[in-house]
């Protein structure tokens, strides 16, 4: 029989053996089921603060969405103000005045402090009637609620095909004005 005089000290000797013990296997397992840290690929321009990726972008009136925008990556500059934005998707919801409208573009800036968006390359939008706009770039304008390109523009509607260059498009209205003389074609099925 163990005197117990050694008792204590034996159970202190057991603790501290076991905590050593545990203490090995974490290090020892921890050390190679961690994630690696992936070096960056590359660095940021100089002039570029924050990078994100699927950024969202929003403007709110009286508690209201007026539009949201989506980027796949956005890239602050240092200044905070303008954002480089890539593979953007913009949407203007459905109101009581007026339909939905979609916007889609490679890339583009957007710029807080005036409300506005430029939009660069493959710009399409597309409204819920199914009206359809395809041009080069295209800039939203939020004080203005509308959007004005000086590029060639290709309009189509179910059948209706007007090719012109330059237009202004209100949101809230979604008339469209051409400032050029307008080329239609009705397209046959």
């Amino acid at each position: 029989m163990v005197s117990p005089v050694y008792i204590r000290p034996l159970l202190a000797l057991l603790v501290l053996a076991a905590t050593i013990g545990i203490a090995a296997v974490v290090f020892r397992n921890g050390s190679h089921g961690s994630t690696p840290v992936r070096p960056i690929n590359q660095q940021l321009p100089q002039n570029i603060d924050v990078s994100l990726k699927n950024a969202r972008f929003s403007e709110i009136q009286d508690g209201l969405v007026v539009w949201e925008l989506v980027a796949e990556r956005a890239d602050y500059d240092k200044n905070g103000d303008k954002a480089y934005l890539s593979a953007i998707r913009m949407e203007f919801p459905h109101t009581a005045t007026h339909g939905a409208v979609t916007v889609t573009a490679d890339k583009g800036e957007y710029l807080s402090s005036e409300k506005k968006v430029w939009l660069n390359g493959n710009v399409h939008v597309t409204t819920e009637d199914g009206a359809s706009f395809k041009t080069r770039s295209i800039i939203y304008t939020g004080a203005m609620d509308q959007f004005l390109t000086n590029d060639p523009v290709v309009f189509r509607q179910q059948r209706l095909q007007l090719t012109a260059v330059g237009m202004i498009l209100g949101v809230k209205t979604q008339k469209a004005r051409f400032h050029s003389a307008v080329d239609a074609s009705i397209i046959m099925n």
